[in-house]
């Protein structure tokens, strides 16, 4: 894919270095040139000093050709005006935008921008470990879904995951156990200390706590 990235802070750099390790093309751009240090000297991707909402410089980097666009500087309104250029103006298939401020990432969210507040969802994440502890609504984008974690102790040592499904509520995606995690066949039979995590319904989420003894 061809991404285009604004911003070369933390969050900026990482994604670009990631982007670029798994052998995408990037080009990140920033109005600090000191910014690009993050980098490091591994990183094969296009920098460029400027606005993300340049419009010549956004040509001359071929905004055009762009699979996705991200933006995500320490400024909302930079963001903001940034993803709606790359989404209203040059048409990019896929626009995400960093917004600090919850209040305002639903109304932009209207507006058919996607939008990424870090506040609230680091908020949200943090709630999460200290409220529910094992249940997350944050990790998958509804909030119809949340991902739930299982200990595997003696009730249900034996049993075939496919017993444990539940069509509709409840659907075990991942294993872990001491070698690794792996995404488990329905006709494997749990063991003592395995660790589940399943997909399950909100709405049936007590129903799902009951059932396996969840506190």
């Amino acid at each position: 894919m061809y991404v285009i990235i604004v911003g070369c802070g933390r969050v900026g750099s990482e994604l670009a270095k990631l982007l670029s390790n798994e052998g995408h093309n990037v080009v990140i751009i920033d109005k600090s040139p000191a910014s690009f240090e993050r980098l490091g000297g591994a990183f094969n991707g296009l920098t460029m000093v400027g606005n993300g909402f340049d419009l010549a410089l956004l040509k001359q980097v071929g905004i055009e050709k762009a699979d996705a666009f991200c933006a995500v500087t320490n400024g909302d309104n930079t963001n903001l005006i940034s993803a709606q250029v790359a989404k209203k103006i040059f048409k990019v298939p896929k626009v995400l935008a960093r917004v600090y401020d919850p209040q305002r990432a639903h109304i932009y969210a209207a507006l058919g921008l996607d939008i990424i507040s870090g506040t609230l969802l680091f908020a949200s994440m943090l709630r999460d470990k200290i409220i529910e502890s094992r249940f997350s609504s944050y990790l998958i984008e509804t909030k119809e879904l949340g991902v739930i974690e299982i200990d595997v102790e003696a009730g249900l040592a034996g049993k075939k995951i496919a017993e444990l499904n539940i069509p509709g509520e409840f659907l075990v995606v991942a294993l872990r156990r001491l070698e690794g995690v792996t995404i488990p066949d329905a006709g494997i039979t749990l063991k003592p200390k395995d660790t589940l995590m399943a997909v399950v319904k909100v709405a049936f989420l007590e129903k799902i706590r009951q059932k396996f003894n969840i506190v």
